[in-house]
Formats: structure tokens, C-alpha cells, sequence
């Protein structure tokens, strides 16, 4: 491992290294070699999918129903937002409440722990549309 962290390349293989001294950095996922089962890949997977992320951001704003979900999340299609909840709720990080109205009513909301992960997202998307202009660019210039 390097003293101040960056990237390795040799021979096509880029290996992403961390300074031991960084206080942001959490030598746990450093030691983990991400072969065989693995929490980290799991959970990249659900949020890494197509709408988790955009389905927890728009939860981070206020509870709501399905339609209002459906609505609010362009693109996304009722089967698609069903599994994508469905997910989410198996993991822990969304909560879905029932409503004895007729006919019922169902409202979904972050639970604490994806009010956690909220944060964490919330700043990866600020970083995208802060830095849009700079990814356009970097597209165009690569497609030339």
C-alpha cells in the first residue's frame, strides 16, 4: 500500500489504494478482497441498479405513495418501482405502511437506516450536478 493513497496501474491492472493514516479511510473494506459472498457487492448492487438511487432521493424529501413515486420518477415503470421497493424494503432501507382506508392506501418512507444512506447518495448526486458541465465536456471530447 502507498503512504498517500491514489491509484497503481502495471500491466492493464489499476488497483485503488488509501493512505492508513486518512481518517476517512476504514481499512475494513481495504482488507476485503471482494472475492466470494460479499455485503460490500451486495449492496452496491441494490443501489448501483437503475432506480434505487433515484427512488431513495425522492423518498429523502418526504414519505409518499406509489403513484406519487411513479409519477415523481421519470421513466420508471409499475413493475420496475414495485421490485425496486420490494428491494429495498428486504434490505432494510425503506419502509412500506399500510393504511386501513378503503380502499387501502400504502405510503413508503426511508427507514433510520436508509435516512443513513441518504447522505451519503445525496452527496453523490450534488457531485453530478455540480460537475455536469465538466462531464459533458469530458463526452464530448472523448467522442471526437
Amino acid at each position: 500500500m502507498t503512504k498517500k493513497g491514489g491509484t497503481i496501474s502495471s500491466s492493464g491492472h489499476v488497483q485503488v489504494t488509501a493512505a492508513k493514516d486518512d481518517p476517512k479511510c476504514n481499512e475494513s473494506w481495504l482488507a476485503n478482497d471482494f472475492s466470494g459472498p460479499c455485503l460490500v457487492r451486495d449492496i452496491l448492487d441494490r443501489i448501483g441498479d437503475k432506480w434505487s438511487v433515484l427512488v431513495i432521493l425522492r423518498l429523502g424529501i418526504r414519505p409518499q405513495r406509489f403513484r406519487a413515486l411513479l409519477r415523481a420518477v421519470d421513466g420508471i415503470s409499475p413493475r420496475m418501482l414495485t421490485v425496486t421497493l420490494r428491494g429495498l424494503e428486504r434490505d432494510g432501507l425503506v419502509r412500506r405502511e399500510v393504511f386501513d382506508t378503503r380502499p387501502p392506501s400504502v405510503e413508503y418512507s426511508l427507514t433510520p437506516l436508509g435516512q443513513s444512506l441518504l447522505g451519503h447518495i445525496g452527496a453523490l448526486a450534488t457531485w453530478a450536478v455540480d460537475n455536469e458541465t465538466l462531464i459533458k465536456k469530458a463526452h464530448l471530447e472523448f467522442d471526437m
